[in-house]
Protein backbone atom coordinates (compact mmCIF):
# COMPACT_ATOMS: atom_id res chain seq x y z
CA UNK A 1 0.00 0.00 0.00
CA UNK A 2 1.10 3.54 -0.80
CA UNK A 3 -0.10 6.28 1.51
CA UNK A 4 0.24 10.06 1.18
CA UNK A 5 -0.16 11.94 4.46
CA UNK A 6 -0.67 15.70 4.13
CA UNK A 7 1.83 15.86 1.27
CA UNK A 8 2.69 19.30 -0.12
CA UNK A 9 5.27 20.15 -2.74
CA UNK A 10 6.30 23.74 -3.41
CA UNK A 11 8.94 24.38 -6.08
CA UNK A 12 11.69 26.96 -5.66
CA UNK A 13 9.88 29.45 -7.88
CA UNK A 14 6.85 29.25 -5.60
CA UNK A 15 4.77 27.00 -7.85
CA UNK A 16 2.61 24.59 -5.87
CA UNK A 17 3.02 21.08 -7.24
CA UNK A 18 0.94 19.31 -4.60
CA UNK A 19 -1.31 20.78 -1.94
CA UNK A 20 -2.09 18.77 1.22
CA UNK A 21 -2.68 15.47 -0.59
CA UNK A 22 -4.05 12.58 1.45
CA UNK A 23 -4.66 9.30 -0.35
CA UNK A 24 -4.11 5.54 -0.09
CA UNK A 25 -3.41 3.25 -3.04
CA UNK A 26 -3.88 -0.44 -2.34
CA UNK A 27 -1.64 -3.22 -3.57
CA UNK A 28 -2.55 -4.56 -7.00
CA UNK A 29 -4.63 -1.58 -8.09
CA UNK A 30 -4.45 -0.07 -11.57
CA UNK A 31 -4.75 3.66 -10.91
CA UNK A 32 -4.81 6.35 -13.57
CA UNK A 33 -3.99 9.96 -12.71
CA UNK A 34 -5.69 12.63 -14.79
CA UNK A 35 -5.63 16.41 -15.01
CA UNK A 36 -4.37 19.27 -17.12
CA UNK A 37 -0.66 19.81 -17.72
CA UNK A 38 0.73 21.39 -14.56
CA UNK A 39 -2.05 19.96 -12.39
CA UNK A 40 0.39 17.91 -10.30
CA UNK A 41 0.19 14.49 -11.98
CA UNK A 42 3.92 14.02 -12.59
CA UNK A 43 4.81 15.60 -9.26
CA UNK A 44 2.56 13.11 -7.49
CA UNK A 45 3.97 10.15 -9.40
CA UNK A 46 7.62 11.12 -9.03
CA UNK A 47 7.20 11.83 -5.33
CA UNK A 48 6.49 8.16 -4.73
CA UNK A 49 10.07 7.11 -5.52
CA UNK A 50 11.53 10.49 -4.50
CA UNK A 51 12.55 11.65 -7.94
CA UNK A 52 10.86 14.77 -6.55
CA UNK A 53 11.35 15.59 -2.89
CA UNK A 54 8.23 16.78 -1.09
CA UNK A 55 8.12 19.95 1.02
CA UNK A 56 5.78 18.74 3.77
CA UNK A 57 4.07 15.56 4.87
CA UNK A 58 5.07 11.93 4.53
CA UNK A 59 4.79 9.09 2.00
CA UNK A 60 4.55 5.53 3.29
CA UNK A 61 5.03 2.31 1.33
CA UNK A 62 3.76 -0.79 3.09
CA UNK A 63 3.67 1.22 6.30
CA UNK A 64 7.28 2.39 6.11
CA UNK A 65 8.35 5.95 5.36
CA UNK A 66 10.21 6.45 2.10
CA UNK A 67 10.26 10.16 2.89
CA UNK A 68 12.75 9.66 5.70
CA UNK A 69 14.68 6.77 4.14
CA UNK A 70 18.39 7.18 3.42
CA UNK A 71 21.25 5.17 1.96
CA UNK A 72 20.63 1.44 1.68
CA UNK A 73 17.05 1.73 2.92
CA UNK A 74 16.18 4.22 0.16
CA UNK A 75 17.91 2.04 -2.45
CA UNK A 76 15.84 -0.94 -1.30
CA UNK A 77 12.64 1.10 -1.64
CA UNK A 78 13.58 2.15 -5.16
CA UNK A 79 14.54 -1.37 -6.14
CA UNK A 80 10.88 -2.29 -5.72
CA UNK A 81 9.60 0.63 -7.83
CA UNK A 82 9.86 0.46 -11.61
CA UNK A 83 9.64 3.70 -13.59
CA UNK A 84 8.42 4.05 -17.16
CA UNK A 85 8.94 7.40 -18.89
CA UNK A 86 7.41 9.05 -21.93
CA UNK A 87 10.90 9.26 -23.50
CA UNK A 88 11.64 5.56 -22.75
CA UNK A 89 15.01 6.35 -21.02
CA UNK A 90 16.95 3.64 -22.83
CA UNK A 91 20.63 3.50 -23.74
CA UNK A 92 19.93 3.49 -27.45
CA UNK A 93 23.38 2.25 -28.54
CA UNK A 94 23.12 -0.79 -26.29
CA UNK A 95 21.21 -3.97 -27.04
CA UNK A 96 17.67 -4.47 -25.89
CA UNK A 97 18.83 -7.20 -23.49
CA UNK A 98 21.42 -4.94 -21.87
CA UNK A 99 18.75 -2.28 -21.35
CA UNK A 100 16.48 -4.80 -19.66
CA UNK A 101 19.36 -6.10 -17.53
CA UNK A 102 19.82 -2.56 -16.19
CA UNK A 103 16.73 -3.32 -14.11
CA UNK A 104 18.91 -5.70 -12.10
CA UNK A 105 21.55 -3.18 -11.03
CA UNK A 106 19.96 -2.73 -7.60
CA UNK A 107 20.69 -6.35 -6.80
CA UNK A 108 24.45 -6.32 -7.46
CA UNK A 109 27.59 -4.39 -6.61
CA UNK A 110 28.44 -1.24 -8.56
CA UNK A 111 31.60 -2.81 -9.99
CA UNK A 112 29.76 -5.90 -11.23
CA UNK A 113 27.11 -3.84 -13.01
CA UNK A 114 29.68 -1.48 -14.54
CA UNK A 115 31.47 -4.49 -15.99
CA UNK A 116 28.19 -6.01 -17.15
CA UNK A 117 28.70 -9.10 -15.01
CA UNK A 118 25.15 -10.37 -14.63
CA UNK A 119 24.51 -13.99 -13.60
CA UNK A 120 22.74 -16.44 -15.88
CA UNK A 121 19.59 -16.17 -13.77
CA UNK A 122 19.36 -12.44 -14.51
CA UNK A 123 19.70 -13.04 -18.25
CA UNK A 124 16.96 -15.69 -18.15
CA UNK A 125 14.72 -13.36 -16.14
CA UNK A 126 15.30 -10.53 -18.62
CA UNK A 127 14.52 -12.75 -21.60
CA UNK A 128 11.30 -13.89 -19.93
CA UNK A 129 10.37 -10.24 -19.36
CA UNK A 130 10.91 -9.52 -23.06
CA UNK A 131 8.82 -12.55 -23.95
CA UNK A 132 5.97 -11.27 -21.78
CA UNK A 133 5.82 -8.06 -23.82
CA UNK A 134 6.24 -9.97 -27.11
CA UNK A 135 9.65 -8.68 -28.23
CA UNK A 136 12.01 -11.47 -27.17
CA UNK A 137 13.22 -11.76 -30.77
CA UNK A 138 14.64 -8.22 -30.46
CA UNK A 139 16.87 -9.10 -27.48
CA UNK A 140 20.13 -8.66 -29.38
CA UNK A 141 19.07 -5.72 -31.54
CA UNK A 142 20.21 -2.22 -30.68
CA UNK A 143 17.53 -0.24 -28.92
CA UNK A 144 17.66 2.54 -31.52
CA UNK A 145 16.64 0.04 -34.21
CA UNK A 146 13.23 -0.40 -32.58
CA UNK A 147 10.03 1.56 -33.10
CA UNK A 148 8.75 3.84 -30.36
CA UNK A 149 6.22 1.28 -29.21
CA UNK A 150 8.85 -1.44 -29.08
CA UNK A 151 11.17 0.81 -27.09
CA UNK A 152 8.41 1.45 -24.58
CA UNK A 153 7.92 -2.30 -24.27
CA UNK A 154 11.63 -2.60 -23.48
CA UNK A 155 11.16 -0.15 -20.63
CA UNK A 156 8.23 -2.23 -19.36
CA UNK A 157 10.39 -5.37 -19.58
CA UNK A 158 13.10 -3.56 -17.61
CA UNK A 159 10.64 -2.92 -14.78
CA UNK A 160 9.60 -6.59 -14.87
CA UNK A 161 13.24 -7.75 -14.73
CA UNK A 162 13.66 -5.43 -11.78
CA UNK A 163 10.93 -7.51 -10.07
CA UNK A 164 9.22 -4.29 -9.13
CA UNK A 165 6.22 -4.42 -6.82
CA UNK A 166 5.08 -1.01 -8.06
CA UNK A 167 5.19 0.37 -11.60
CA UNK A 168 4.98 4.12 -12.14
CA UNK A 169 4.29 5.16 -15.74
CA UNK A 170 4.61 8.88 -16.51
CA UNK A 171 2.71 9.60 -19.74
CA UNK A 172 3.92 6.30 -21.22
CA UNK A 173 1.92 6.60 -24.45
CA UNK A 174 2.07 10.34 -25.11
CA UNK A 175 4.55 9.99 -27.99
CA UNK A 176 2.98 6.88 -29.56
CA UNK A 177 0.49 6.45 -32.38
CA UNK A 178 -3.06 5.29 -31.50
CA UNK A 179 -2.56 1.60 -32.36
CA UNK A 180 0.73 1.34 -30.47
CA UNK A 181 -0.84 3.24 -27.57
CA UNK A 182 -3.46 0.53 -27.16
CA UNK A 183 -0.83 -2.22 -27.38
CA UNK A 184 1.30 -0.66 -24.64
CA UNK A 185 -1.71 -0.06 -22.40
CA UNK A 186 -2.80 -3.68 -22.92
CA UNK A 187 0.67 -4.82 -21.83
CA UNK A 188 0.52 -2.73 -18.67
CA UNK A 189 -2.98 -3.92 -17.81
CA UNK A 190 -2.12 -7.56 -18.43
CA UNK A 191 0.96 -7.33 -16.21
CA UNK A 192 -1.10 -5.66 -13.50
CA UNK A 193 -3.77 -8.37 -13.55
CA UNK A 194 -1.54 -11.42 -14.00
CA UNK A 195 1.29 -10.44 -11.67
CA UNK A 196 -0.61 -8.24 -9.20
CA UNK A 197 1.85 -5.36 -9.63
CA UNK A 198 0.47 -2.05 -8.38
CA UNK A 199 0.39 0.19 -11.45
CA UNK A 200 -0.01 3.97 -11.43
CA UNK A 201 -0.23 5.71 -14.79
CA UNK A 202 -0.46 9.37 -15.82
CA UNK A 203 -2.73 9.85 -18.83
CA UNK A 204 -4.28 12.76 -20.71
CA UNK A 205 -6.80 10.78 -22.71
CA UNK A 206 -10.17 10.28 -21.04
CA UNK A 207 -11.24 7.32 -23.19
CA UNK A 208 -8.02 5.44 -22.38
CA UNK A 209 -8.60 6.19 -18.72
CA UNK A 210 -12.13 4.78 -18.88
CA UNK A 211 -10.94 1.68 -20.70
CA UNK A 212 -8.06 0.70 -18.44
CA UNK A 213 -8.37 2.29 -14.99
CA UNK A 214 -9.78 0.55 -11.94
CA UNK A 215 -9.65 3.84 -10.11
CA UNK A 216 -8.81 7.40 -11.03
CA UNK A 217 -7.21 10.26 -9.14
CA UNK A 218 -8.05 13.66 -10.56
CA UNK A 219 -5.72 16.60 -9.90
CA UNK A 220 -6.32 20.28 -10.41
CA UNK A 221 -3.77 22.96 -9.46
CA UNK A 222 -1.96 20.54 -7.16
CA UNK A 223 -5.10 19.43 -5.31
CA UNK A 224 -6.65 16.00 -5.39
CA UNK A 225 -10.19 16.88 -6.50
CA UNK A 226 -11.48 13.39 -7.30
CA UNK A 227 -10.71 9.90 -6.03
CA UNK A 228 -13.02 7.11 -7.06
CA UNK A 229 -13.75 4.03 -9.11
CA UNK A 230 -13.89 4.53 -12.84
CA UNK A 231 -17.63 3.81 -12.82
CA UNK A 232 -18.12 6.94 -10.72
CA UNK A 233 -16.20 9.19 -13.13
CA UNK A 234 -19.00 10.78 -15.17
CA UNK A 235 -18.54 13.40 -17.88
CA UNK A 236 -19.40 16.02 -15.26
CA UNK A 237 -16.61 14.72 -13.01
CA UNK A 238 -14.07 14.93 -15.82
CA UNK A 239 -15.27 18.43 -16.68
CA UNK A 240 -14.73 19.39 -13.04
CA UNK A 241 -11.23 17.90 -12.99
CA UNK A 242 -10.20 19.67 -16.18
CA UNK A 243 -12.08 22.86 -15.36
CA UNK A 244 -13.80 22.83 -18.74
CA UNK A 245 -16.02 20.77 -20.98
CA UNK A 246 -13.90 18.10 -22.65
CA UNK A 247 -13.27 18.35 -26.40
CA UNK A 248 -13.86 15.31 -28.59
CA UNK A 249 -10.12 15.02 -29.34
CA UNK A 250 -9.36 14.79 -25.63
CA UNK A 251 -11.91 12.04 -25.10
CA UNK A 252 -11.51 9.74 -28.09
CA UNK A 253 -8.80 7.22 -28.91
CA UNK A 254 -8.68 5.12 -32.05
CA UNK A 255 -8.82 1.35 -31.69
Amino acid sequence: MIEFKHVTKVYRNGTIGLKDVNVKINGGEFVVIVGLSGAGKSTFLRSINRLHEISEGEILIDGKSITNAKGKELRNFRRNIGMIFQSFNLVTRSTVLKNVLSGRVGYHSTMATLLGLFPKEDIELSLKALERVNIKEKAYSRADELSGGQQQRVSIARALAQEAKIILADEPVASLDPLTTVQVMEDLKKINKELGITTIVNLHNVELTRKYADRILGFRAGELVFDGKIEEATDDIFNEIYGKEMDKDEIMVEE
